[in-house]
């Protein structure tokens, strides 16, 4: 399925592509993009670790918390700095995957890529530019999606797994959007809450605290760009107030849920991720 969409504020037109099936394995999702003329978009932590791989030749100039990139690739870890890329037009595809997938995949702790954002080449070396030169030989959607599937598929470490505990309760938490609370996590798996803070920091790469924020803050924004009242939001989010919702979307965003409701990434989310949860 493709999709063409004109982001607001700006003249550039997006190309957005879907898988016509769902990937080889759980809890990893893509999408392909072409924004055709300069760009420029603030990037927004998700509840899933992302990855970005471009194939046009033009590279990503990052600015944010963390300083200035220039990145052709990316990997973002859960809950990332808010940043803006600006580039003079964009071909890539965008994967997501969840904490769970993407412990298994991308062959390190998570807690070493908390909050951070990395080249690609740095986690997969001289593959990254090959898979990149394969996916701009690519004619089709298609064949990128099915190269970027075998990709991931080859890179399945299957001895590194989450422990099931730590899976229940991370999926307990994008269940509830959030609104889980730690210590009634622990009682149900019979742990301490220590240990299950411990575990689930090294192997999810949040604490349960942060990645519960992480994961009700996402489902606000987008109720936030659906355009439902922040007080409405943040009631039926879990949030104590108004003020609380707006200090949230300001950590995780760097600005104002009015500005941050109204950026053009968001506004092409429902499109390129009908289904924003990523639990197995």
């Amino acid at each position: 399925m493709r999709s063409v969409r004109r982001t607001a504020g700006s003249t550039a037109d997006w190309e957005i592509a879907r898988p016509s099936r769902a990937t080889a394995l759980p809890g990893v999702d893509m999408a392909g993009f072409r924004i055709r003329g300069p760009v420029e978009l603030r990037a927004i932590p998700h509840p899933a670790v992302t990855v970005a791989v471009e194939f046009g030749d033009r590279p990503f100039d990052i600015h944010g918390a963390t300083g200035r990139m220039r990145l052709e690739s990316l990997a973002a870890g859960l809950a990332f700095r808010a940043f803006q890329a600006r580039a003079e037009g964009v071909a890539c595809i965008q994967i997501r995957l969840s904490p769970l997938a993407a412990y298994s995949v991308l062959g390190l702790p998570l807690a070493e890529l908390r909050g951070s954002v990395v080249a690609l080449d740095d986690l997969w070396g001289r593959d990254t530019p090959r898979l990149r030169e394969r996916l701009h030989q690519a004619r089709t959607w298609r064949e990128r999606f099915a190269l970027i599937d075998a990709e991931l598929s080859g890179r399945l470490h299957a001895g590194r797994v989450v422990e099931p505990e730590v899976a229940w309760a991370w999926r307990q938490i994008v269940a509830g959007h959030g609104r889980a609370r730690v210590r009634d996590l622990a009682a149900r798996i019979g742990w301490s809450r220590q240990r299950l803070w411990s575990r689930f920091g090294s192997q999810i790469g949040l604490t349960p605290k942060r990645a519960a924020m992480l994961v009700r803050f996402d489902n606000a924004i987008h109720r936030l760009v659906s355009g439902h009242a922040p007080a409405q939001v943040a009631a039926d989010g879990g949030y104590a107030d108004q003020s609380h919702l707006h200090h949230d979307v300001r950590a995780f965003t760097g600005t104002t849920p009015t500005a941050a409701a109204n950026e053009p990434w968001l506004a092409a989310d429902d499109t390129a991720w009908p289904a924003h949860g990523l639990t197995r």
